[in-house]
């Protein structure tokens, strides 16, 4: 069950007050889990490939810690805010590629946010084939609440957003909610049928639930 489309009077004003407070209090639910990414980097870092790069700021992020890093975007407005940020980094590349079309072997492969706008299985095959022996694929990624245990762990990412809006944007701001500048799409799969689909291509997978209605996705290429 999605919490954020029950229809229950009671239920929908409590939802619209979480909404307004987290609009007052905002933070990036994507941009909270740069530290998980950099924390779980391989022990080779020639070559990076974030996928659906947004604004560029793990790219810049990325940047300092591998030979050579690449964004793709294919929002137009996203490359030109990308290009921006990487403007000085002579090791960042801002361009359109499609995942089926790219070059490896690369040593890490990142989405955020990402996976479930593409062919789930068709993804995978391509990072797999994308990866250099002992590259990594980290993925921070949002899952379809179908099953009691998914909708726990949406109740307690609704409870501990607030919280988590305090602490890194303690002060208001006036305006209300901003909507999000990069494209949205509701995911389709839920949380153990994502499972079940990257541990078909990618056997050993350490994929796990986070707060801020996410999951983490961590495997190793075997070699």
């Amino acid at each position: 069950m999605d919490i954020r489309r029950v229809e229950h009077p009671l239920i929908r004003r409590a939802a619209e007050g979480l909404h307004n407070f987290n609009g007052r209090h905002p933070w990036s639910h994507n941009d909270h889990f740069h530290g998980w990414i950099l924390a779980n980097l391989p022990v080779h870092r020639e070559t990076a490939i974030d996928i659906g790069c947004g604004q560029g700021e793990l790219v810049a992020k990325l940047a300092g810690r591998f030979a050579r890093v690449r964004g793709t975007d294919l929002d137009a407005g996203m490359r030109a805010e990308a290009d921006q940020r990487c403007s000085g980094l002579t090791n960042a590349t801002i361009d359109d590629g499609q995942l089926a079309h790219l070059d490896g072997p690369v040593d890490l492969v990142t989405m955020i946010a990402v996976l479930h706008h593409l062919d789930v299985e068709q993804a995978l095959i391509d990072v797999e084939r994308l990866l250099a022996p002992g590259g990594r694929f980290l993925v921070v990624g949002l899952a379809a609440p179908v099953s009691i245990r998914d909708t726990a762990w949406d109740l307690a990412a609704a409870a501990t957003n607030p919280l988590i809006g305090l602490i890194k944007h303690p002060r208001p701001v006036p305006g209300g909610p901003v909507p999000p500048p990069f494209p949205v799409r509701d995911p389709q799969f839920s949380f153990d049928e994502l499972q079940t689909m990257v541990q078909n291509v990618m056997p050993g997978t350490e994929m796990r639930r986070r707060l801020a209605f996410r999951h983490t996705i961590c495997w190793t290429k075997p070699g």
